[in-house]
């Protein structure tokens, strides 16, 4: 089972058979609507037993991004 915390994807719950194998340590949800794409990743933290809890990854913005120039 695998639980999704923060962003659009927060409290969505994932049943996830073995024969899927090991879940990724990063997925990256892209979220597609009237404006630019928004771009989200979260990053596993493994529970004991077979579960899971994906946590939203901070945003970073670069200098490009907020529209300043570098120096």
């Amino acid at each position: 089972m695998l639980l999704f915390v923060g962003g659009p994807l927060d409290g969505r719950v994932q049943i996830r058979e073995a024969r899927h194998g090991e879940p990724l340590p990063t997925i990256t949800h892209v979220h597609l609507h009237g404006g630019p794409k928004v771009v989200h990743r979260y990053d596993l933290q493994s529970l004991a037993g077979r579960a899971g809890v994906y946590h939203l990854r901070p945003t970073v913005h670069s200098p490009q991004q907020s529209g300043t120039a570098a120096e």
